[in-house]
C-alpha cells in the first residue's frame, strides 16, 4: 500500500511532496494486468509504427513530400505525446505504484497538453496541404515551398510549447496540503487542481479558456478544409477517383473524431456526474487510441509508403 508522504512547511502545516494516482484502482488486480499488457502491446506498435514512418520519410526520396514532412512530424510528437502518459500507467497497472512527485506530475499536465496543443495545429496544417492539393493542383507547388512548410511546423511546435508555458510557473506557484489522491491515471487539470489549498480561480479560467479556443478553433479550421476538399471530390470526373478520394477523407475524419470528441468531452463540455472508470476510458481514446491509430490511417496503407517500407526491408536483408 502507498503511504500518504508530507513535510511539514514554515508555517507548521502539512505539505503534499507526492501523489498517488488512483486510475482504474477499482479494477480486479488480474485485469489490470491485463490491461497493461494489452495497452503495453499497443505503445509498442505505436512507437514502432511512428518511428517507421520518420525513418521512411528520411530515407526514401518519393516520400521527401510536403504531405509525408507533415506526417512525420507528427509522428515524432505521437511518441512522446503518448510516452508521456503510457509508460507511467504502464507501472501503474502492472506494479501497484502509483506515486507520482510533484514536479514529476507538473511536467507530465505541462507535456500532455503543450503536446496535445502542437498536434492540434499540426492537424489544422495537414489539413490545409490536403485542400491545397486536392482544390488546386497545379498552383501545390508554388504554394507548399520547403521554405513554407518548414515555418508552418516551426509555428506549431512553438506555439504549443510557449501557450501552456503560464502552466509550470502556475502549478508550481500552488500549495498542497490536503489530500495526496488524484482521481485519475494522469495529473489532468481538474483532478490536479481540485486537491490544491491555494486559489485556483485563475488558473481554471485560463485553461477553460485557451482549452476551448485550442481545440474548436482547431476543430473549426480543419473541418473548413475538409468541407472544401469534400466539395472539390464531388466535381471530380473519375468515379474511381471520388470513391478513394472519400475513402481516405473518411478514414482521416474517424480519427479526427477520436480525437477531437474525446477531448471536448474532458474539457469543454466536462460533466460532474460521469465517473472515474468512464472518464479514465474517454482519456484512454487519446492518449492510447488516437496515437495508435495515426500510422495506419496517414501512412501505412498508402501505396508508396508501402514501396518505400518493401525496398527498406529488401536492402536490410541484402546487407545482412
Amino acid at each position: 500500500r502507498e503511504e500518504l508522504k508530507f513535510s511539514m512547511g514554515p508555517e507548521n502545516e502539512t505539505a503534499v511532496t507526492e501523489f498517488i494516482l488512483e486510475g482504474f484502482s477499482g479494477l480486479d488486480q488480474r485485469l489490470q494486468l491485463f490491461l497493461s499488457l494489452v495497452l503495453l502491446l499497443i505503445y509498442l506498435t505505436t512507437v514502432m509504427g511512428n518511428a517507421t514512418i520518420i525513418f521512411l520519410v528520411c530515407v526514401d526520396h518519393r516520400l521527401q513530400t510536403p504531405m509525408y514532412f507533415f506526417i512525420s512530424n507528427l509522428a515524432f510528437l505521437e511518441i512522446w505525446f503518448t510516452s508521456s502518459i503510457s509508460i507511467k500507467l504502464f507501472v501503474i497497472l502492472g506494479s501497484g505504484r502509483r506515486t507520482i512527485s510533484l514536479s514529476s506530475c507538473f511536467v507530465q499536465s505541462y507535456f500532455y497538453f503543450a503536446m496535445g496543443c502542437t498536434e492540434f495545429i499540426l492537424l489544422v496544417v495537414m489539413s490545409f496541404d490536403r485542400y491545397i492539393a486536392i482544390c488546386q493542383p497545379l498552383r501545390y507547388a508554388a504554394i507548399m515551398k520547403p521554405q513554407l512548410c518548414i515555418h508552418l511546423v516551426v509555428a506549431a511546435w512553438v506555439l504549443g510549447i510557449t501557450l501552456w508555458s503560464y502552466r509550470l510557473v502556475l502549478l508550481y506557484k500552488l500549495t498542497f496540503c490536503g489530500s495526496n489522491k488524484i482521481h485519475h491515471f494522469f495529473c489532468d487539470n481538474s483532478p490536479l487542481f481540485r486537491l490544491s489549498c491555494s486559489d485556483t480561480s485563475l488558473l481554471w479560467k485560463i485553461d477553460s479558456v485557451l482549452s476551448s479556443f485550442v481545440i474548436l478553433g482547431s476543430l473549426c479550421l480543419t473541418l473548413a478544409f475538409y468541407m472544401g476538399i469534400l466539395f472539390c471530390i464531388l466535381h471530380l470526373p473519375s468515379a474511381s477517383g471520388r470513391k478513394k478520394a472519400f475513402t481516405t477523407c473518411s478514414s482521416h475524419l474517424t480519427t479526427l473524431a477520436v480525437a477531437y470528441g474525446s477531448c471536448i468531452a474532458l474539457y469543454v463540455c466536462p460533466t460532474e456526474d460521469i465517473s472515474l472508470e468512464t472518464n479514465g476510458m474517454i482519456a484512454l481514446l487519446n492518449t492510447v487510441l488516437y496515437p495508435f491509430l495515426n500510422p495506419f490511417i496517414y501512412s501505412l496503407r498508402n501505396k508508396t509508403v508501402i514501396l518505400a517500407l518493401n525496398k527498406a526491408i529488401t536492402r536490410a536483408t541484402i546487407q545482412l
